[in-house]
This record gives C-alpha cells, structure tokens and sequence, in this order.
C-alpha cells in the first residue's frame, strides 16, 4: 500500500507579544519548539471541532 505523501504549507502569523510569550514558556515547558507547540495546539482544536478525522493506526 502505497502512503500518503504529506505536505507543509508555510505563511506569515500575527500574534501578539503577550500570546506569543505564553506559547513559547508551553512549548519549552513539553519539549517542543514554538512551532511545533502552535501545530499542536492547531490540531488538538481542530480534532475538538471535529474539522478532522483521528489518524487510523494500522
């Protein structure tokens, strides 16, 4: 079975210092960089939405 290739798009965030500063203290509080800190918290909402389906272990 063939996977699916995965893709990045990049683009330009606004946030402000206050925001920005909380993110940065949780990201580094788990280990993680501020970009992986902001997808986490991205997908975490949008899977609460239910905007996307849970990944399928096989």
């Amino acid at each position: 079975m063939a996977k699916k290739e995965s893709t990045t798009k990049s683009f330009v965030l606004r946030i402000d210092q206050d925001m920005m500063d909380a993110i940065e203290k949780w990201a580094a509080d788990e280990f993680r960089s501020t970009n992986g800190q902001i997808q986490y918290i991205l997908d975490q909402a949008l899977r609460k939405a239910g905007r996307v389906k849970k990944d399928k272990k096989e």
